[in-house]
């Protein structure tokens, strides 16, 4: 070990692991004079390095050291002149003497005195390009950490190369190998997802004898794992310049490593290379791409389209699923999954969604567990020799395409004789002509919408919230305010209850139910049921513990709570949920109330959009409607809603690149006031944009670091999605790949509600100073369009 005292010489001594498998010290690749600071196997020859500090910063002389900073627990490589090279980081100050050993893992460590629980560093928290046994590769949600490889240059020089081997996390987590970086990279070769006993594409992992994969996906991490069986075993994982992914067993009778997983690399390895919607088959040493079943291309280098689309008005009716065996599962970071269903009920629920495309069972392990679905296009499909899993494709009989037009006609028709109905009801209840009691109505109501939604009773629901108490109020929206409330079970409830003078009424109140019920993604309010008596109606949803955005990010306070990675996760989380509503769901469905306190956050601080009174149904091929009753939030209304009454799924992206916008701020558009110009938070952003500053937007009361391209990143996707014309707005599919560094950025234009006009310059004052008056956000306003 080293301890603050002691440092290591160029060319005088080396850290050696406790039964000497591994050894730390400077060293020189083969044809080169640099010097790296690196870990090897001590006895395998030639020499091995399985990690590297500066790969980034070389030294060209023979005099560097390695030492210890005991007041911070840092390692750091000076030169000759006592110039820093290089230095670990630092995620806690020692409480004792901090000492370096080498782990017999090949793991440097930091500790905390001799305390092993007591970890400063690792270097297993910082791969190079290889991957040794007990090492994670994979994203830490708590801290936002990515664990992943990267390739050499070349085969002797250690600067980072093109390849990143890694977990994708979208969709089901994934191991992925991505070529470039930043906003350049893509996907060269994609190993795939975790079934249970393997990676799909890696079956041989199955029947391993020396080592197991474990792959691990909770609310705290993700990640993937290589444990040996045997500890005589000499086994380690390289991603090479090349971007292949090998593992490698050392035999002491050869004295020479030997590529034991995955198989030899052929064609169908790089990632689609068929294009979508087509299985890639190797036969010999021969390629071969044919379109899925029922999908045909116009010629060879297109795309494989469906010979009969699925049909949006009846998708269900009479479609069936062909069973492929044998597969590699195609690409998942734009999957479902449920770990708790069967098969069956996971082709129910993939008949159930226009959008569905595909099924496979998630676990298959024993008798097979969980549910995988696939939306719209299927890419990087293959067959496998060995292994695979069964895939079920979705097939179209077209029988509901010869009847759309029909059927569109018979569903209008339906639609307005339920709502002449609903009207009608109405009228006799308030005029005691009808009879029947209101929960009953409401239930024969949620039958005739095939709607499976519990009608609860009112005295429960007040028994519930303590009578609706003042102590027991979470908040108030337009619908009215929101009580906390506990059911005889224990189960927590919110509980909304409709204002008498509020701007939204029965006709919010039954939107939000017929939408929402038939709603379901992990990042949507999930609505519980409701409750009707006379004048009263409440709404009762899943308790979230932690109230809305706004209550974090526009506290002085609260806000230190959210860091960047945290940030970042719950901004994922709305472009999630958003991009359902907009594409994913049965229902084609714009919001139009969007905004950060309609933004809830549950007990892992995960993102739930709430809030459907004024949401909007959009026919599939419909883009836009207009409407001469705005209602909504000004600060988040695009320019076209706030004046002309025309909506579309622009206007969804318009107010979430607000709530972008806000989040990297901790400020809010509407009530935010340059001091020097007459700008809202929109126009200051853009002007910062413009002039190269954008870094000067972001909160300086997060304390977390960042990487500055990330912000940055950040800051461009929010000025895409606030652009003044709704068409050069990017829709939420493309936005999530934005802000998953999978797509190029354009440069944005002018945001809308821009003036751009100077004001006398303001002295002793400061754009935090502005904002000294409250704002009620709720969503009241009525607007008549020009």
């Amino acid at each position: 070990m080293i301890a603050p005292t002691q440092s290591i010489l160029d060319g005088n001594g080396t850290l050696v692991s406790t039964n000497g498998t591994f050894e730390a010290g400077f060293f020189s690749p083969d044809d080169s004079n640099s010097r790296y600071l690196g870990i090897w196997y001590k006895n395998i020859s030639p020499r091995t390095v399985v990690w590297v500090a500066n790969r980034e910063k070389p030294i060209k002389e023979h005099s560097e050291v390695l030492e210890l900073d005991n007041d911070q627990g840092i390692l750091i490589i000076k030169d000759g002149s006592g110039a820093k090279i290089w230095s670990s980081n630092l995620s806690r100050t020692p409480e004792k003497q901090a000492v370096v050993v080498l782990l017999e893992s090949g793991n440097m460590v930091v500790k905390d005195g001799h305390n092993l629980e007591g970890l400063i560093w690792q270097s297993f928290d910082y791969p190079g390009d290889t991957l040794l046994p007990g090492m994670k590769l994979g994203r830490n949600f708590k801290t936002g950490q990515n664990h992943a490889l990267r390739s050499w240059k070349s085969l002797n020089d250690p600067t980072p190369g093109e390849f990143s081997f890694g977990v994708d996390t979208r969709g089901l987590p994934q191991l992925v190998i991505t070529k470039g970086g930043g906003n350049n990279n893509s996907i060269a070769y994609r190993p795939g997802s975790w079934n249970g006993l393997s990676v799909t594409g890696i079956p041989e992992e199955i029947s391993d004898q020396f080592a197991k994969s474990l792959f691990v996906r909770n609310g705290d991490e993700v990640f993937y794992e290589i444990q040996l069986l045997n500890n005589s075993t000499t086994l380690r994982s390289r991603l090479t310049p090349e971007g292949y992914q090998v593992r490698l067993i050392w035999s002491n009778q050869t004295q020479r490593w030997d590529a034991h997983l995955p198989g030899p690399a052929d064609e169908c390895e790089k990632y689609a290379l068929c294009g979508a919607n087509a299985i890639c088959n190797v036969s010999g040493t021969t390629r071969h791409c044919e379109c899925l079943s029922g999908f045909k291309s116009d010629s060879e280098d297109s795309t494989c389209a469906r010979t009969i689309p699925l049909d949006s008005v009846d998708c269900n009716r009479g479609d069936k699923f062909l069973k492929y065996d044998g597969m590699k599962l195609p690409d998942t970071s734009s999957s479902w999954y449920d770990k708790t269903i069967d098969l069956q009920e996971c082709e129910k629920l993939c008949l159930g969604n226009c959008s569905c495309t595909a099924y496979a069972q998630l676990n298959i392990t024993g008798k097979g567990s969980g549910c995988l679905h696939w939306f719209n296009d299927i890419n990087d499909m293959r067959t496998l020799s060995n292994g695979g899993q069964d895939f079920y494709l979705r097939m179209t009989t077209g029988q509901g395409t010869n009847k759309k037009k029909l059927a569109a006609i018979v569903i209008g028709c339906t639609i307005l004789i339920i709502g002449i109905t609903i009207f009608g009801l109405i009228l006799c209840i308030r005029r005691n002509k009808f009879k029947q009691s209101e929960t009953n109505y409401w239930k024969d109501q949620n039958k005739k919408n095939d709607i499976d939604l519990p009608i609860f009773d009112f005295l429960t629901i007040s028994n519930a919230t303590n009578h609706f108490s003042q102590s027991n109020k979470l908040g108030q929206g337009g619908f009215g305010p929101v009580y906390k409330g506990i059911l005889p079970d224990g189960q927590e409830i919110a509980v909304k209850r409709l204002s008498k003078t509020s701007g939204q009424g029965l006709d919010e109140f039954k939107n939000e139910v017929m939408l929402i019920a038939k709603l379901q993604h992990r990042n949507l309010v999930k609505l519980l049921g409701c409750s009707i008596q006379q004048e009263e109606k409440l709404l009762i949803y899943e308790y979230m513990p932690n109230r809305s955005l706004d209550y974090f990010i526009f506290d002085s306070t609260r806000r230190e709570l959210l860091g960047w990675a945290k940030r970042f996760e719950i901004i994922g989380g709305i472009s999630r949920g958003l991009l359902y509503l907009h594409q994913d769901s049965r229902l084609k469905i714009i919001h139009r109330d969007l905004k950060t306190s309609n933004v809830l956050l549950d007990n892992h601080m995960n993102a739930k959009i709430s809030d459907f009174g004024l949401a909007r149904t959009f026919g599939i091929d419909q883009d836009e409607a207009n409407t001469n009753r705005v209602m909504g939030t000004y600060g988040y209304m695009p320019p076209e809603y706030a004046v002309h009454g025309s909506f579309s799924v622009k206007s969804d992206v318009f107010s979430f690149g607000v709530i972008v916008l806000e989040m990297i701020s901790g400020r809010k558009n509407r009530g935010f006031c340059d001091p020097h110009h007459h700008l809202n938070l929109l126009g200051h952003a853009w002007r910062l944009w413009n002039e190269k500053r954008a870094m000067e937007l972001m909160d300086d009361l997060v304390d977390d670091s960042a990487a500055p391209s990330e912000i940055v990143r950040y800051i461009h996707i929010g000025l895409l999605c606030v652009q003044q014309r709704p068409e050069d707005r990017p829709n939420m599919s493309s936005i999530v790949l934005m802000l998953n560094g999978e797509k190029l950025l354009p440069e944005p234009s002018q945001p809308g509600f821009y003036t751009g006009k100077p004001t006398p310059t303001i002295t002793d004052s400061s754009s935090r100073d502005c904002d000294v008056y409250s704002l009620n956000d709720v969503s009241n306003s009525l607007l008549e369009p020009r």
